[in-house]
């Protein structure tokens, strides 16, 4: 009897050990709950950090450009590229939609499909975009809007604008001309628009409009899309400066084509800059070059190097911080020798 119980107790003895060791292992097992079962979510490693915010994961950005139609747009795909691609904790995505519609949709839902954690789009123009910013909200993605915004009513679909006030901008355009010319003056003018539905192009025309309304001397004789091109922009003022030369200020709504009715007035035998006054926006080089050669008259600005204020809006709402609908950028206006000592520091 003694033997048999001195077995018993040595067996229980050994049993215990034995379910010790193993619950001290599973104690030391991340990823195991006390069955052994895996307590991590399903296609996840056990010692994962969170989903929603994994250790060392970079910020995914994807950006849907418009096109390389300018100077102006050069350099803010520069910016954004310099602003993102310099920074360890992000991952540019980068799309150019060679200034089609259809392009921008197809690079944001393929953006989407990837997941990333935010978007950027700078909309060729503003209608038509309803439909996939909505997908872009129903997946969670914010969207950031550059430079140009959406037809309004449709905030809903987009976290922040972050740009210039395009109607401020023609009326500076108008006011120079104003103060340049005379308020009582007799002028005709050449609008060279910008792209068709683009918010940049509607804003600049209508800013400029309103401000010359009441000033029955100022006419705009003849108006024309130039499609923010410089070679567009010329074609126009060449057809147009074959019908009528009695013109005195070209009103360009971007610098491009304002350079471009440079070369097509020149051609024509004309002064840009004294026989014709030449108003263009935007702000390049280009146009600040044109002004201390006194091919060129003004240039309202409009800042491009919008890389910096799109990343610090994209680590703004990571953080929950709440934005602005709209963030505005600081810009100026450049002509006669405020502008010639301004162009050795212009970045673009």
């Amino acid at each position: 009897m003694k033997t048999n119980r001195r077995s018993f107790l040595l067996t229980l003895l050994m049993g215990v050990m034995v379910v010790a060791f193993f619950a001290g292992c599973s104690s030391n097992n991340p990823g195991k709950d006390a069955n052994g079962g895996n307590t991590a979510p399903a296609n996840e490693p056990a010692n994962a950090a969170p989903a929603d915010k994994p250790a060392g994961k970079k910020i995914v950005v994807g950006f849907a450009q418009i096109g390389a139609e300018s100077g102006w747009r050069d350099a803010e795909t520069a910016s954004i590229k310099e602003t993102f691609e310099n920074d360890s904790n992000f991952e540019l995505k980068f799309s150019d939609a060679q200034q089609k519609q259809e392009n921008q949709i197809k690079a944001i839902r393929s953006f989407i499909a990837q997941k990333v954690d935010a978007i950027g789009l700078a909309p060729v123009v503003e209608s038509g975009w309803e439909t996939v910013l909505k997908e872009a909200k129903d997946a969670g993605i914010p969207v950031f809007l550059l430079d140009r915004s959406i037809t309004a009513g449709h905030e809903d679909l987009y976290t922040s604008f972050i740009g210039s006030d395009f109607v401020l901008e023609g009326q500076n355009a108008a006011k120079w001309m104003l103060e340049e010319l005379g308020a009582d003056a007799k002028v005709n003018i050449v609008q060279l628009e910008g792209t068709v539905g683009a918010s940049a192009a509607n804003d600049r025309k209508k800013g400029f409009e309103e401000a010359i309304a009441g000033h029955a001397g100022y006419k705009i004789v003849y108006s024309q899309t130039g499609d923010f091109t410089r070679a567009k922009g010329k074609e126009v003022m060449e057809a147009y400066l074959k019908k009528d030369k009695n013109i005195q200020v070209v009103y360009a709504h971007n610098d491009d084509m304002a350079l471009g009715a440079v070369q097509a007035i020149e051609e024509a035998g004309l002064k840009p800059g004294t026989d014709i006054k030449i108003i263009g926006v935007d702000g390049i080089k280009g146009a600040f070059e044109a002004i201390s050669q006194g091919k060129m008259n003004v240039t309202i600005e409009c800042n491009p190097l919008l890389g910096p204020q799109l990343k610090q809006a994209i680590l703004d709402y990571k953080e929950g911080k709440e934005l602005p609908r709209w963030i505005k950028s600081e810009e100026d206006v450049y002509f006669g020798q405020k502008a010639i000592d301004a162009l050795p520091n212009r970045k673009y």
